[in-house]
Parts: structure tokens; sequence; C-alpha cells
């Protein structure tokens, strides 16, 4: 099987406008360094801001989406402050304190929590504290697996998405359906490695 991994920070976060935003920012990946952003509407309708083709059709057959856009993406980190740009979406939020579940995984040594055992492992706890899993089926065949070291609380929020203000920050209810796996439903940014593992056809 051929693996490739993502490494950076994911993001989940609920506006009261509606909306529910995934942002996925990896300095380190296959395709280089790249930002994108999963949207999820009131009406269910889901969409991927990609910034490049390559990436939009991978992420595209690995999650589930009513539409694919691919538009120039950027996220910034200054301190605690992060700001999206993804073509329709700017997007700021504020990170704060590491809760007491950031404590645990930071405990973990970075290479046990990748593996494919050690996250099997946790999925049960994850899903009982979280709500989330860590190890499933993605699309045509993959299995994918997150490796979480870190997480904090997001504790603000502004942006607007197509023009429309996205008011402010609430939980992620219901949980987005992109995947065999949602955020945890309070707002959080997670240091995560994620794997995806092709099956033998797709390479």
């Amino acid at each position: 099987m051929q693996r490739l991994r993502f490494d950076g920070w994911i993001a989940g976060l609920g506006m009261t406008a509606g909306p529910r935003l995934v942002v996925g920012h990896w300095p380190e990946s296959p395709y280089g360094p790249i930002s994108d952003v999963m949207v999820e509407h009131p009406d269910g309708r889901r969409v991927l801001l990609a910034p490049h083709d390559e990436v939009a059709e991978f992420i595209a057959a690995t999650y589930s989406f009513d539409e694919v856009r691919v538009v120039p993406t950027a996220v910034e980190r200054h301190g605690p402050a992060w700001t999206v740009a993804a073509g329709p979406l700017g997007l700021r939020f504020s990170v704060g304190r590491r809760g007491a579940l950031g404590y645990l995984l930071r405990v973990v040594p970075p290479a046990l929590a990748r593996q494919p055992r050690w996250v099997r492992l946790i999925d049960g706890p994850a899903r009982l504290l979280q709500g989330v899993r860590t190890y499933g089926s993605a699309g045509n065949g993959r299995r994918e697996w997150y490796g979480a070291q870190d997480l904090h609380h997001i504790t603000g929020a502004a942006g607007v998405l197509d023009g429309v203000d996205l008011g402010r920050l609430t939980a992620i209810d219901p949980p987005v359906r992109f995947g065999f796996g949602s955020t945890p439903r309070s707002p959080s940014l997670v240091r995560v490695t994620t794997t995806v593992e092709l099956p033998a056809a797709a390479y």
C-alpha cells in the first residue's frame, strides 16, 4: 500500500450564520505546503475550496462534496491569530489555551501518535469523549487515520463567505459529513498528521 502523509493543523469551526468550516493547513504534504477549506452549508451542501487541480482531485477522491472550487488559498499565523483567504472565504480566528486533552496528546511521542495501531486503539475513546473518529474508510477504497498531537480551543472567529457575514463562533452542530468522522463539537485547532493509504490499483 502507498501511504501519503499530511502534517499540519486542522481547525473546525461553526458559525452562527450557519456554515460549518474545516480548515486544513499542511506545511508538509506530498503536494508541498498547501491549505484547503471544507464548508458545509446549513442546507447540507458540501463545498471544497482547494488551491490547485491536483490537490482538488485528491481531496475530492478521498472525501464527499457537492461542489469543488479551485481558488487561491492562503493561511497565515501570527501568534494566537490565524487568517484564512480562500476564494470566496475570508476568515479570522483566535486560538486559546490548551485543554486537558491537548496536554494528554502532547505526552504521546509523535512517532507513536502517527502509527495506525495506536490510532485504532484510541478511536473508541475519541468517539466517546469528543465525538470524533481517528481511523476509518475513505473514498475509493482508501483508508485514513489522524495522528493527533495537540489540541487548543478556538476562542473567537469572524469572516465573510460569498459576500455574507458569517456571524459569531459556535459549536460544530450537527457534525460535518465530508468523510467518516467530524471534528470535535467544540471549535478546536488540532495539531495532526493525517495519513491516507491508497489501494494498490490507485498507483
